[in-house]
């Protein structure tokens, strides 16, 4: 039996893109840009950027929001699960919030690269503070949360919010390294995982389960929900 270690990870995921998610030049590319840019490397790896790909496909999604842009790798995997550019009049589209200006100029000049840039609306600024101006606007089909994990919980009390039922809802690093499973923990991130893990076992708003992952980010895992016909608490 192989052992299981960091190495034998590495290997197994290279081996899951190479059979079957292939190598892209876009992608990439994009990976690159964001290095020589000074972004750190915690983009999804690319396997999860195709699970990202396929559940928007699956879920039909024409709007989806990315809380979370960093150098805009997963964005150009969930724009590309979309139909032609909303300017043609029936595509699809990605709001996606960064909250740094200098990562969403590097996302900007990625998603243009890619020939996905028209279906992308960038929105720079704190999520908490934009999330509130997209009130009023078509509900989210899918929402990918991958922000920081303080915030969790408020970031999936919007995604209820601006989303319908039936709605996706993917929220990434919920493994913390197994670190998940202490109660006492005082590492901020880790707390505002548990946290998110809580309240999408608790809210009525959701049907959630959680998969621990181990590979090319080390151990990690990610959480899917659904919104469902529940009430929002205090909606306005």
């Amino acid at each position: 039996m192989t052992e299981s270690n960091p190495a034998n990870w590495r290997r197994t995921d290279e081996y899951l893109v190479d059979t079957l998610v292939g190598h892209d030049t876009a992608l990439e590319s994009a990976i690159a840009a964001q290095t020589a840019e000074g972004l750190p490397a915690i983009e999804v790896a690319p396997v999860a950027g195709k699970l990202l790909h396929l559940l928007a496909r699956i879920a039909g999604a024409r709007r989806v929001l990315e809380i979370g842009t960093l150098g805009g790798y997963s964005t150009i995997w969930l724009a590309r699960a979309l139909d032609e550019p909303v300017r043609a009049g029936t595509g699809g589209c990605v709001v996606t919030i960064e909250a740094e200006a200098h990562n969403a100029a590097v996302a900007r000049a990625n998603l243009d690269a890619a020939g996905v840039g028209e279906r992308v609306d960038i929105r720079v600024g704190r999520a908490a503070d934009v999330l509130p101006t997209l009130v009023g606007t078509e509900p989210f089909d899918l929402v990918f949360i991958d922000a920081d994990k303080e915030s969790n919980t408020t970031y999936l009390d919007w995604a209820a919010k601006l989303g319908r039922p039936g709605t996706v809802i993917v929220l990434d690093n919920i493994g913390r390294e197994g670190e998940i499973v202490d109660p006492h923990t005082t590492n901020p991130q880790v707390a505002g995982t548990r946290a998110a893990l809580e309240m999408l076992g608790a809210d009525a708003r959701f049907d959630a389960t959680a998969l621990q992952t181990v590979g090319l980010k080390g151990w990690d895992g990610f959480a899917v929900a659904l919104v469902t016909d529940a009430p929002t608490p205090n909606a306005r």
